[in-house]
């Protein structure tokens, strides 16, 4: 069910909205091929009226499960905003729709957590690729170094010029 909140019941002062909905409302789950939201988001949120609006803010949650764009390694990526805060104009040109009396905050919310995902999900920032040995293998490092091509500057450093 989406996230909405009544505007009767703004009326008599803040509204608090706390538990889990699926992600699935949020339609997040096909927007990255390298990115699957957790099956739920939980949320706790309070919503006030304010003179041309609604002031939303509060704690939202969801686990991203992620492959990495270099190795495609499965991680778990915790996306938290601890701090969540929205305006929702009821009036002008970016005013919320209004079904009735009540007003979902489900468009606003799904656009804040899609600017939180990353561009290219890393299991680790120092990962190098496909060609990096498996995770806790040290003996494939000395390999890895020993192969690497010598520096490009390193014939610059050969050079003599005169003096």
């Amino acid at each position: 069910m989406p996230l909405t909140v009544n505007l009767h019941q703004l009326e008599s002062g803040p509204v608090r909205l706390r538990g889990v909905s699926p992600s699935a409302e949020l339609a997040i789950d096909r927007m990255d091929e390298l990115i699957h939201p957790d099956a739920k988001l939980d949320y706790d949120l309070e919503v006030q009226r304010m003179e041309d609006g609604l002031l939303a803010q509060g704690r939202l949650r969801l686990v991203l499960h992620c492959e990495c764009s270099r190795c495609l390694r499965p991680f778990d990526l915790p996306l938290d905003l601890p701090e969540w805060a929205a305006h929702l104009p009821l009036e002008g040109e970016d005013k919320v729709a209004v079904s009735g009396e009540v007003v979902d905050l489900t468009p606003q919310i799904r656009e804040d957590i899609l600017l939180q995902f990353p561009q290219r999900p890393l299991c680790e920032p120092e990962c190098r690729g496909l060609s990096s040995p498996p995770a806790g293998s040290q003996s494939g490092t000395a390999v890895t170094r020993s192969a690497e091509a010598p520096s490009p500057w390193a014939a610059l450093d050969k050079l003599k010029l005169k003096d």
